[in-house]
């Protein structure tokens, strides 16, 4: 190691010599490497960088544990209000609390721009440690999450355990829980607050886990009198319905008997569930003996879908009503009740709800516009920031660190300080901020800083198209709907072109590098790795195989848009045995992410071709109606003797 000490004696005088620039990058990689004594030499050199903060900041980070209070409050004083702040205040918030300094932790946590359940727990826990022992009960608010409990609340779930306010059936009712969330790896933690003699044996879930199919086999052998043995029952059924849910839902037909209404209802409640995310007929009739549990948020949403899916608008409206308050009036919820009600023959009532969201600028606002004969009209008219207002966006101190960051190759960081810097600001700043964006060719500020704006738009800064002409070139080349690529490139890369997604895709077109080689062997061109984020490279491979997706599923773009997110098989899996309105195969998409990608695909298509087009694209034309799946995407019998999707 004496080459390490040499570098080290060396280093103070190489960077006297180097530019402050390479003294920050020479500190980002001590942080990264966690080496106190490399920051330590480094520090000095980045006095008076604009990023010079961060060096601090990484430097006290890097300290939390041992740098002494008033280091680390002259820094949030010097910063306060910052991101770095808040971050700082954070972390430290993190220590104090673990070593039970409530006077500090009050005052530092009374600073907090919002708060989070971790540092919420400490709070209580400072309560409860004053006397207050219902404070304690602060600790449900993590205890009913389907996740891990955090370190810093387990001290407080704890307190109330030894209050005994946590019983058998609230630890059985998390593990369910924990279960449906698939966060079974929380579960060992969970089932620590039962007593031993009432816990499974040691392995025996880890058994169910890889074999669940296997124990229900042999469940009849144990004895269900017991709640542990009923609730490793419920467990296995969770488990297996996750890869097989009609061999799921066998079992438990011949083991419900064992059990009470309530577990009946919440076991067919689950496996209802499951069957509307695999779009099988069955769904409806199981959700209907669900009733006597009380099912989530989320398995009533699907119960909607499965009631879109059947056809069955009167349901839709029903399930509709069995939502929170707060659900129903977001603007799917809104849009799909008008929809019911429609069809119900309730026209004024539709008409209500369709004023409600139509003209908003997202998905259901424009299909409710379409719905109410309004064709899209995108205002022309642009607020143009002056330049007093551009300056002062330009010298603003948070982005002035973040474009800095985007210099170093730190985009998680500079994103974060973007948006942090931003977060307050009304319509003019904002609009200033994004016009400063795409002025410093930083395309996917611009367009998310433009669509934070709530009453003054500009739709051209939230539309922007790079490399339009290129998209149009290989668009026309390729037969491609020249709005619909943009719209799909917006929401791949927000036309980054060096934008890389934590699976591998790179690229304006988030292509990935094994597709880009098989495309590029298909398309009969050259490839090198090194050239996937090269512009005209990357557009020309991501259309060539957007090109093969549509003709491989119909040339429906809402297909080949779900398959460019998830997939051609899923995309195929997805549709029905019958034809199916594009918009209820968009809505009943069982991936989260892929559902509101391509919502946000067909919208921006929509935008694109009223914005440089020249006409107003209707949404609803543009979804069209997706063509009933072949024999060879179909059903086949199962062994309930039900269909069954491949």
């Amino acid at each position: 190691m004496r080459w390490l000490a040499f570098v080290l004696l060396l280093l103070p005088f190489v960077l006297r010599a180097a530019p402050a620039d390479d003294a920050f990058l020479l500190a980002r990689d001590a942080w990264r490497a966690g080496d106190v004594a490399r920051m330590e030499i480094a520090l000095p050199a980045v006095a008076g960088h604009v990023l010079e903060p961060y060096a601090r900041y990484w430097y006290l980070q890097l300290r939390i544990e041992e740098a002494e209070p008033e280091e680390i409050q002259a820094f949030l004083q010097a910063h306060e209000g910052s991101y770095l702040a808040d971050q700082l205040r954070r972390a430290w918030l993190r220590v104090l609390g673990k070593r039970e300094q409530w006077a500090l932790y009050d005052a530092e946590y009374a600073k907090l721009a919002r708060s989070e359940p971790e540092l919420d727990c400490y709070y209580a826990l400072a309560r409860v440690r004053e006397g207050d022992l219902a404070a304690a009960e602060e600790a449900f608010t993590v205890w009913d999450a389907a996740r891990e409990i955090p370190e810093g609340c387990q001290p407080l779930v704890a307190e109330l355990h030894a209050a005994g306010k946590l019983d058998a059936r609230q630890v059985w009712l998390r593990v369910r829980a924990l279960n449906a969330a698939n966060r079974t790896a929380a579960v060992p933690q969970t089932l620590a607050y039962l007593p031993e003699r009432e816990r499974p044996a040691d392995r025996q879930l880890e058994r169910i886990d890889k074999k669940p199919a296997a124990f229900l086999q042999q469940a009849e052998r144990l004895n269900l009198k017991k709640r542990l043995d009923r609730e490793l029952v419920i467990y296995a059924v969770q488990r297996l319905a996750r890869q097989d849910v009609e061999r799921a839902a066998q079992h438990w037909l011949g083991l419900q008997r064992h059990f009470g209404d309530y577990d009946r209802a919440y076991v067919w409640g689950q496996l209802a569930f499951r069957a509307a995310l695999n779009h099988l007929p069955q769904a409806l009739e199981w959700y209907g003996r669900a009733d006597a549990a009380p099912l989530s948020d989320e398995q009533i949403e699907w119960r909607v879908r499965a009631a879109m899916r059947a056809g069955d608008w009167a349901e839709v409206a029903r399930s509709i009503e069995r939502l929170p308050e707060a659900l129903r009036n977001e603007p799917v919820w809104i849009y799909w009740s008008a929809r019911a009600m429609a069809a119900l023959g309730r026209h004024d009532a539709a008409v209500a709800q369709y004023e409600r969201i139509a003209g908003a600028p997202h998905f259901y606002g424009k299909l409710a516009q379409e719905e109410l004969g309004r064709p899209l009209v995108v205002p022309q008219e642009r607020h143009r920031p002056d330049e007093a207002e551009l300056r002062a966006a330009a010298e603003h101190p948070g982005l002035r660190r973040a474009v800095a960051l985007f210099d170093a190759d730190l985009w998680l960081e500079a994103v974060r300080e973007w948006n942090w810097a931003i977060r307050d600001m009304d319509d003019r700043k904002l609009l200033a901020v994004a016009e400063f964006a795409r002025r410093s060719e930083l395309w996917d500020r611009a367009i998310a800083t433009a669509e934070r704006t709530r009453q003054l738009h500009d739709y051209w800064l939230r539309f922007l198209a790079p490399y339009r002409e290129r998209f149009a070139a290989q668009a026309q080349a390729y037969d491609l709907d020249e709005y619909w690529l943009l719209g799909l490139v917006r929401q791949e890369s927000r036309f980054v072109t060096q934008a890389r997604s934590s699976a591998g895709a790179m690229g304006l077109m988030q292509v990935m590098p094994a597709t880009a080689r098989w495309i590029a062997r298909r398309m009969g061109i050259g490839y090198h790795p090194d050239r996937i984020t090269d512009v005209d490279t990357n557009i020309a491979l991501g259309t060539g195989y957007l090109r093969y997706v549509l003709d491989s599923l119909d040339g429906h773009p809402v297909l080949a848009a779900a398959a460019y997110n998830a997939g051609p098989n899923r995309a195929r899996r997805w549709k029905a045995d019958r034809e199916l309105e594009g918009a209820i195969y968009v809505e009943t998409i069982p991936f989260t992410e892929t559902r509101d990608y391509v919502k946000k695909v067909m919208t921006n298509a929509s935008f694109y071709a009223a914005l440089y087009g020249g006409k107003a694209a209707g949404l609803k034309q543009r979804l069209g109606i997706i063509p009933p799946r072949t024999s060879e995407e179909g059903y086949t019998p199962t062994i309930t003797g039900q269909a069954g999707l491949q």
